[in-house]
C-alpha cells in the first residue's frame, strides 16, 4: 500500500486528487492537506469584486465530494513539509506521512514587498476570494465617490491576464453604473510593452489590448516599478531599456487594485534542494522534484525561469489549462511508479486565456506556453465573454461531481482548435 498525499486543494490541487484517484491501486490511499474544506474558483474573484457573484457563486464545500470519493480530507493545512522524513507538519502540531508527495500549494502574495500595497495597505487584491468581496466594499465606495484609478501589477508580478481583465471589468460596471465619465484609469506594468503577459506577447496580444485600452480611455504605464504606496497616493518610477530611471510618476488614486509579486509559501520556503531562492519548487519534466524523487509540484508553486530579458522582473504565468496539463502528467507518472514503472509523462505546458471585459473579451491560445511556438495565436470577441461565464459554470459542476473532465471543456477546447489540450506526451521505454 502508498500514502499518496496532495498539498492544496486549489485549482491545480482539486483536480489533481480527482484524476490521481482515478490512477491509485485498490489498496492505495490519498489525502489532501489543506486549510478549510472550501474551493473558490480564482477565475472570478474580478466578478466578484464588482459585485457580479458573491462569495457561494463561486465557491465549493469540499467535505462531501472527497467523501464520496474516497479521498481523506486535512482541514488544518500544513505548517511544514519534511521531505527528508516523508512527512508534512500540520498547523495543530500533528504530522502526516507519505509514500509521495504533490505539491499544489499555489503561491504566497508578496506585498510585503512593496510599501503600502496590498489589503494591510492602501491597495485592494482580487487574489483571494476573502480579498474580493472586500474589494467589493470600496468599489461600492468608488461608485458612490467617484475618483481616479490606478490597476495594474507590481514589479515581479507573474500573473498579468487577471490585471488587464480587472482594468476592463472596471470600465464596463462603471460605465453600467453611470459614472464612468469621473473616473480616470492608469494601467501601471512592469511589462516592457502591453500585451507581454510575462510570455513576451502571444499573437497580437500588444495590438489587440493596446487598441482596447484607447477605446475605453485607459492611459499606461509599462517598465513601471511601484516604489511604495501611500493614502490615495502611488510612487511609481518608469525605466529605460538599461532599467535606469526614465521618470517618476506620483499617481492620486481613489481606487487602487495592484497584484503583488509571488513567492512559494512558508511550508516548503528555504529547504535546500526541493525549493529555488524565491521558494518556488523545482522540477523535471515529469513534474518531479531533483533531490527528492517522491515530491511532484504543479501549478503556480512551480519555478519557472522568465521569458527572455525584460528591464524589471516579469514572471511567468501557469495558467489553468497549463496547470491541468501538469496534473495529468503528474497523475501518470505516479501511477506508473505505483505499478513498478519508471515515469514517461511530460505536461505540453500550452496557455490558454480568456480574459474577460464584462461585454466582450480577449482569447490567446500558446502552444507551448514558453516560445518558440507550434500555436500563437490571439482573438477578440462578446464570444470570449460567453466562453469564460461557461467554463466558470462548468468547472464549478465538475469540483462538485468530483470529475477531472468535462464534455463542455472538450467541446470548448475544440472550438479554439486544441485537440485535448491535457493530453501529455509519453516518452518511449528505455
Amino acid at each position: 500500500m502508498s500514502h499518496i498525499v496532495v498539498l492544496g486543494a486549489g485549482l491545480g490541487g482539486t483536480i489533481m486528487a480527482y484524476e490521481m484517484r482515478d490512477k491509485l491501486r485498490g489498496e492505495d490511499r490519498l489525502t489532501v492537506v489543506t486549510l478549510g474544506t472550501s474551493y473558490s474558483f480564482v477565475p472570478s474573484n474580478p466578478w466578484v469584486a464588482v459585485g457580479w457573484r458573491v462569495r457561494e457563486d463561486v465557491t465549493v464545500d469540499l467535505a462531501d465530494t472527497f467523501k464520496r470519493r474516497g479521498i481523506a480530507l486535512r482541514p488544518e493545512g500544513a505548517k511544514k513539509v519534511h521531505p527528508k522524513e516523508n512527512r508534512v507538519e500540520l498547523n495543530d502540531g500533528s504530522f502526516v506521512d507519505y509514500d509521495y508527495l504533490i505539491i499544489a500549494t499555489g503561491p504566497d502574495l508578496a506585498f510585503d514587498e512593496v510599501p503600502g500595497l496590498g489589503p494591510a495597505g492602501h491597495t485592494q487584491s482580487i487574489c483571494h476570494i476573502d480579498h474580493a468581496v472586500t474589494t467589493r466594499a470600496r468599489f461600492d465606495e468608488l461608485v458612490r465617490k467617484p475618483g481616479p484609478i490606478v490597476v495594474g501589477a507590481v514589479q515581479g508580478a507573474s500573473c498579468y491576464g487577471p490585471a488587464y481583465e480587472f482594468a476592463f471589468i472596471l470600465d464596463t460596471a462603471l460605465r453600467k453604473a453611470r459614472v464612468r465619465d469621473r473616473v480616470p484609469m492608469t494601467f501601471v506594468t512592469p511589462e516592457p510593452y502591453i500585451g507581454h503577459l510575462g510570455l513576451d506577447g502571444v499573437g497580437d496580444t500588444k495590438g489587440l489590448l493596446e487598441s482596447a485600452m484607447r477605446d475605453r480611455h485607459i492611459k499606461w504605464i509599462t517598465n513601471a516599478k511601484v516604489v511604495s504606496v501611500d493614502a490615495g497616493v502611488m510612487h511609481v518610477e518608469e525605466v529605460t531599456e538599461d532599467g535606469a530611471t526614465k521618470a517618476k510618476h506620483d499617481l492620486p488614486f481613489a481606487f487602487s487594485m495592484m497584484l503583488p509579486a509571488f513567492r512559494g509559501v512558508d511550508a516548503v520556503k528555504g529547504i535546500e534542494g526541493l525549493v529555488n531562492p524565491r521558494g518556488f519548487v523545482t522540477i523535471d519534466k515529469h513534474q518531479r522534484n531533483q533531490t527528492y524523487p517522491n515530491v511532484f509540484a504543479i501549478g503556480v508553486c512551480v519555478a519557472i525561469p522568465p521569458v527572455g530579458k525584460t528591464p524589471l522582473p516579469v514572471g511567468v504565468p501557469k495558467t489553468g489549462f497549463m496547470i491541468e496539463s501538469m496534473v495529468t502528467a503528474t497523475a501518470e507518472n505516479i501511477g506508473a511508479l505505483l505499478r513498478g514503472e519508471e515515469p514517461r509523462a511530460v505536461a505540453t505546458w500550452n496557455a490558454v486565456c480568456l480574459a474577460d471585459f464584462g461585454d466582450e473579451g480577449i482569447a490567446f491560445v500558446a502552444q507551448p506556453q514558453i516560445p518558440p511556438r507550434n500555436v500563437n495565436w490571439s482573438s477578440q470577441g462578446k464570444w470570449v465573454h460567453a466562453a469564460k461565464v461557461g467554463f466558470e459554470k462548468y468547472f464549478l459542476h465538475k469540483v462538485r461531481q468530483g470529475k477531472s473532465e468535462t464534455f463542455y471543456e472538450g467541446l470548448a477546447l475544440d472550438v479554439l482548435g486544441i485537440k485535448k489540450l491535457k493530453a501529455v506526451h509519453i516518452e518511449p521505454a528505455e
